[in-house]
């Protein structure tokens, strides 16, 4: 009889799971249990935050949809998740958009902590670290017999491209934690242009660009949320695609600038830009035309922050107006590397290089076969003159000799 009640009570117990469960994807024997910290995902995207919640452990907990909220604001509909019972297990989903995280309560935090940058070595990162929590709403009463349910979540977003900051470590049968990372790399893009107006994209000839050609570079920012700017931190170019070749030549880092760049905008809006003259690398020397690959590091700021950013170069030209500086910067605040190209150059027109070519050629055989022509002629001239004046000489010694024999012979008496 004792073993029947228990039973009884057993089905009782699993008729009224399976009753709290009704008309959800959810399994008993797997979701009956308060929320753990695999309960919540998050999905970090360039315009909006995703999370996710397991809502079966929030049935069994005694809540429903309605009860949970971003960031404690229960009174506010459009902080409310929806359910997607879809999938299994149903999930509540909360969507936060970037560009109104403080609608619901979102904190946004830039902050730096060390990392690996864009090439490869270990420096201070800045990072946006987006953070906030959905909880269930506090009973009228003095006490409750419903736990209270808490699902702490973090996006962090490096501020810095080639361009986890974990601040909450608790955990306990009620509250979930999760932090996540993203990205926002796909929404800029490196653009050249042939016109300072910045509309029409570069068309580079078959036979390459000119030296000397003004090519216009944008960095660009789309979908990215308006808080945000655009600052252009080193720009550089390869001989390569690769942004870490060891040949390459600065076109700006902070106040060090080549004297044929000009940066026309950086920090001010979602769009960093700048001009250089295109040049051809030396090792290219053999090639009729030299590949030039153009990379920024760039970084993202917010719109209050990015004149910190930006160096005082009128202060350091004062400071440093008697010092060169040469020194190539190896790294960045940790960035991503942004990349455009080939730049194709040529030295000159084909036509005209090949004339050079010829008449150069021509012009220096011409120049040594005058040269021995001129001393053949020096030497014959030469060698003339002094068999003259040999010949002069042995005529004028042979006469002196012939009239010293006759002054001292013996006279003919025939001619007395």
């Amino acid at each position: 009889m004792e073993q029947l009640c228990i039973l009884l009570l057993m089905a009782i117990r699993i008729g009224s799971v399976d009753t709290q469960f009704n008309g959800y994807n959810c399994d008993a024997n797997l979701h009956s249990r308060f929320p753990g910290e695999k309960d919540i995902l998050v999905f970090c995207g360039v315009q909006t935050v995703t999370i996710k919640i397991n809502f079966c452990p929030v049935l069994f907990s005694g809540y429903s949809e309605t009860d949970l909220a971003l960031n404690g604001r229960h009174g506010h509909t459009h902080c409310r998740g929806f359910i997607n019972n879809s999938t299994f297990p149903t999930v509540v989903v909360f969507t936060i958009s970037l560009s109104t995280l403080e609608v619901c309560g979102n904190n946004l935090v830039v902050s730096a902590s060390q990392g690996v940058n864009a090439l490869g070595n270990i420096s201070m990162v800045q990072f946006g670290n987006i953070s906030g929590y959905i909880d269930t709403p506090d009973p009228p009463t003095i006490i409750s017999y419903l736990p209270g349910l808490l699902y702490k979540y973090s996006c962090s977003y490096p501020l810095e491209y080639l361009i986890n900051n974990t601040q909450l470590a608790s955990s306990s049968a009620a509250i979930s934690v999760k932090d996540s990372n993203g990205t926002f790399i796909s929404t800029l893009s490196l653009l050249l242009y042939n016109d300072s107006s910045y509309n029409l994209p570069l068309m580079i000839p078959t036979l390459g660009l000119p030296l000397k050609t003004k090519v216009y570079a944008a960095v660009k920012a789309t979908n990215l949320d308006g808080r945000w700017h655009v600052f252009m931190d080193y720009c550089y170019t390869t001989p390569s695609g690769n942004p870490n070749d060891e040949h390459r030549y600065d076109l700006f880092f902070s106040c060090n600038k080549d004297s044929q760049t000009t940066v026309i905008e950086n920090g001010r809006s979602q769009m960093g830009r700048f001009s250089f003259e295109v040049f051809r690398f030396v090792k290219h020397k053999n090639q009729r035309m030299s590949p030039v690959f153009l990379h920024c590091v760039t970084k993202l700021c917010k719109s209050d922050d990015c004149p910190f950013l930006t160096p005082d170069c009128y202060k350091r030209k004062r400071r440093d107006l008697m010092e060169v500086t040469t020194s190539i910067p190896r790294s960045s605040t940790g960035n991503a590397v942004i990349t455009a190209g080939p730049i194709i150059t040529r030295s000159e027109s084909d036509d005209t290089t090949a004339n050079k070519s010829q008449v150069g050629y021509m012009g220096k055989s011409a120049f040594h076969f005058n040269s021995a022509t001129s001393a053949l002629v020096s030497g014959i001239v030469i060698l003339g003159a002094m068999s003259i004046s040999f010949f002069i000489t042995s005529v004028i010694l042979n006469r002196k000799l012939k009239t010293d024999h006759a002054r001292s012979g013996i006279r003919n008496p025939v001619f007395n």
